[in-house]
């Protein structure tokens, strides 16, 4: 490893949480390696690891891309690291506003629908039972 791929690496863990990378290095093959390897050095080492802008501010900011654009699944992930970055639920909403008016109203109604659904399951006490 590189030391862009360790910084990465750390800063994808920060954001995603271990459990989730761990999920993901687990299902990592030979065929999609250069793949994990690229978004590691790329998204998580070069962008999410600069200091010029807040983790709470990147964390909005690709909220609101990937809802304009209609990536659900990386959406439902970003959504479900919030807690990590510092990015707070009435933070999510202005993003989403945002998307409605320069994105279009059916792409932040439907992130809308998705936020309020994994919110739901967030704040759902688990089925464990007391502790």
């Amino acid at each position: 490893m590189t030391e862009l791929s360790d910084t990465g690496m750390a800063t994808r863990r920060r954001v995603l949480g271990d459990a989730h990378v761990a999920r993901a290095e687990a299902q990592t093959t030979a065929f999609d390696a250069p793949f994990q390897a690229l978004i590691t050095d790329a998204a998580w080492g070069h962008v999410w690891s600069r200091d010029t802008i807040t983790p709470r501010e990147r964390s909005m900011m690709t909220i609101a891309l990937l809802a304009a654009l209609g990536n659900d699944g990386e959406l439902a992930l970003h959504l479900r690291a919030i807690p990590n970055t510092g990015t707070s639920r009435d933070d999510v909403i202005e993003a989403l506003l945002h998307v409605a008016i320069y994105a279009g109203v059916p792409r932040a109604n439907h992130a809308i629908r998705m936020a309020k659904q994994i919110f739901a399951e967030a704040d759902a006490p688990t089925a464990r039972g007391p502790a």
